[in-house]
């Protein structure tokens, strides 16, 4: 691998801005590379899209990321990844990491048997996920909570609004009553709230985000390439949304002004 590849930037592309959590865990663990942050809110949310539309959309990005110059491509987004990982790794030229909920590591963290997961009702009735719990957690309970409109409203409205607080007291109250003691975060935007998740669960419970486990797997797949370090801790955030609506909603979340590029992936 030619040397001028490690200058390059890490894509990192969700349906929103959830994946700013991911994003967050993989400059702390990358301090000196370069991010270039995709989010495609033109059509947020992926869970409301046909399978086959987030596969296509999932690879032209992809595609158009390598193009642009990305010397890895991460997938910050759950219902990305269990659609469209699969698709994305056969046909991209780069090295594809991608997230999963936490299922794996809950169940060696439980001592009750009682494990709670908070995803998308997409995530939840995927085949991937479904393997994930025969694989690793079928001699464990494990609650699998839909949180329809969480991500949305966490966008819309920021974390501590009364919309999240109402979604919340349904969703999380469950997994309470059930004894789980272990939590997996199973969407990237549900960490901005994990405070008020936490508040909603008996002391001493476990809320496990994949965010740092992501970080490590990337660097060790960019180890392995030859493609660790060369950047300045350069980022780049870019909407196929309306950049000035995004640009309040990311500092909102993220607590400090960012400015935000429209880019929208071509056809070639």
């Amino acid at each position: 691998m030619d040397a001028p590849l490690n200058h390059q930037p890490i894509a990192v592309f969700d349906s929103g801005l959830g994946g700013l959590t991911v994003l967050r865990a993989l400059r702390q663990r990358l301090p000196g590379e370069d991010f270039f942050y995709f989010a495609d809110t033109r059509f947020l949310p992926y869970g409301d899209r046909p399978e086959s539309f987030i596969r296509e959309r999932g690879e032209r990005i992809a595609a158009s990321l390598a193009r642009r110059g990305a010397k890895a491509l991460v997938i910050a987004c759950n219902t990305a990844t269990v659609v469209a990982a699969e698709s994305i790794r056969a046909a991209s030229p780069l090295p594809v990491v991608a997230l999963e909920p936490g299922v794996k590591p809950a169940a060696a963290l439980t001592r009750s048997g009682v494990i709670g997961v908070l995803a998308t009702t997409r995530t939840l009735r995927s085949q991937r996920f479904q393997r994930l719990v025969g694989d690793h957690a079928s001699q464990h309970r494990v609650l699998a909570q839909a949180c329809p409109g969480l991500a949305e409203a966490i966008e819309r409205h920021g974390p501590g609004s009364a919309e999240i607080e109402c979604l919340l007291d349904a969703f999380v109250a469950p997994l309470a009553a059930a004894g789980a003691d272990v939590v997996v975060l199973g969407c990237t935007h549900y960490p901005w709230v994990a405070e008020m998740i936490a508040r909603r669960l008996p002391a001493g419970v476990t809320l496990l985000d994949t965010g740092e486990a992501v970080a490590r797997q990337l660097e060790r797949r960019l180890a392995a390439a030859g493609l660790l370090g060369g950047g300045q801790g350069r980022l780049t955030v870019a909407s196929s949304g309306m950049p000035a609506q995004v640009e309040a909603t990311v500092g909102r979340l993220w607590g400090s002004l960012l400015p935000v590029e429209h880019w929208e992936p071509d056809h070639a």
